[in-house]
């Protein structure tokens, strides 16, 4: 670990310890508070715990991958002053098996589990609320747009995707919500010791959405233009729409979206990519099904690509699709699940399982299949996860395995 010691983030997360706890307790004993010791008074702690347990085999490696990671996220959120809040939060990222390639430890006979030792500022930034119906936030920030399809934080992985820039958000034209945001660096989950781990341009993110009777129609136009990396460079135009409604005994769910890709900033490549989605659900009782076909285009020189997104969400779990192809890729899934809710000492049970068929969206290229199980579990204030995924390829990359069993605690 290179960028602090971890002497340095123990002694740094005991003064947040005292900044969050001790500091209240004694503004309480002093009698009126000024408004800046208000806001330190309704200073609130954040603070998680998450450790997990991650095994990769994959064809064309001697070696499978166990990666024992654990992380610690500790910071604090201020009170209101002058209608402003701070913000800072650090995460620690270390190991106790390292038996894997985390993309910066040199070991490549490994898998890759892109979980690297770091200790980094996570989040800093204040956020605003001091003109009518608008939040700002500037700093290093966390940023979620819809389902993180095109804008997300991958809150999978141990270290978290977050941005540098300033994001607004505006609810003054009655249902209308506008979110737009200027970035200029992406603080990526490979860690700041990584050459991949910082992406800096001058990117432009709006997100427009109005709810309807049926669901919520959403236009976004997402320009992205990345220095280090000038292919990922793009603009991205679209639109989605997402509801439910009561449908017999059940709830059906459903999104459609589309949008059109092409080259912008940076970019040296010339290309023009689609983007489709069709999505339904059906929830009765305590089980749930849903089939979805997602494409995402190619016109053999680039695929559709989503650089800010929350990738190991979309197209199967073992991440084989991180990069769409230049022949594109169709997703066809289909998944079931099964939510008990209490049973024994665990609350909020849940049992899902999913299932793709991966084929190029050009030259009838069949690239594999996967799939995936999960069960979440609660006990008290920890969560549990167990996740299993196989994919089994065809003409494109290797069979893999893997598996996970993850432990969060928060407060």
């Amino acid at each position: 670990m290179k960028t602090f010691s971890t002497r340095q983030f123990c002694l740094m997360s005991a003064t947040l310890f005292a900044t969050t706890v001790l500091t209240p307790a004694h503004a309480e004993e002093t009698g009126p508070q000024s408004p800046f010791a208000e806001a330190v008074s309704a200073t609130k702690p954040i603070f998680n715990f998450r450790t997990r347990l991650e095994t990769v085999e994959q064809d064309g490696f001697d070696e499978d991958a166990t990666a024992l990671t654990y992380r610690v996220r500790a910071g604090f959120e201020t009170g209101a002053l002058f209608d402003t809040k701070l913000l800072v939060e650090f995460d620690h990222v270390d190991d106790l098996v390292d038996d894997f390639n985390s993309t910066t430890n040199g070991k490549t006979n490994y898998p890759v589990v892109v979980d690297p030792q770091v200790t980094e500022l996570n989040r800093f930034q204040l956020t605003n609320t001091s003109l009518p119906d608008t939040t700002v936030t500037l700093g290093r920030q966390r940023i979620i747009m819809d389902d993180s399809r095109f804008v997300g934080n991958v809150g999978w992985r141990q270290n978290e995707q977050t941005f540098d820039g300033i994001r607004v958000t505006n609810e003054s034209l009655g249902k209308l919500k506008i979110d737009v945001a200027y970035v200029n660096q992406a603080n990526r989950i490979f860690g700041d010791d990584s050459p991949a781990g910082r992406w800096t341009g001058d990117s432009y993110l709006a997100n427009v959405s109005y709810p309807t009777p049926f669901g919520k129609l959403t236009g976004f136009a997402y320009m992205i233009d990345v220095e280090e990396v000038t292919a990922v460079s793009s603009q991205t135009l679209g639109a989605r729409f997402a509801g439910k409604r009561e449908l017999g005994p059940g709830t059906l769910d459903y999104t459609v979206s589309a949008a059109q890709q092409s080259d912008y900033g940076s970019s040296n490549i010339d290309y023009d990519a689609s983007y489709y989605l069709l999505d339904a659900g059906y929830a009765i009782n305590k089980f749930s099904f849903k089939a979805g076909y997602e494409v995402l285009g190619g016109d053999d020189a680039r695929g559709f690509q989503t650089p800010f997104a929350t990738l190991h969400k979309f197209q199967g779990w073992t991440d084989k699709f991180l990069g769409t192809p230049a022949t594109g890729i169709e997703d066809l899934y289909i998944s079931a699940g099964y939510a008990p809710g209490d049973l024994g000492p665990l609350s909020k049970v849940k049992f899902g399982v999913v299932y793709h068929d991966f084929s190029s969206e050009t030259d009838s290229i069949d690239y594999g299949s996967e799939i995936g199980l999960v069960a979440n579990a609660k006990w008290n204030v920890l969560s549990f996860t167990l996740k299993y995924a196989d994919y089994s390829a065809d003409a494109f990359s290797t069979d893999t395995q893997k598996l996970w069993l993850q432990f969060d605690y928060s407060f």
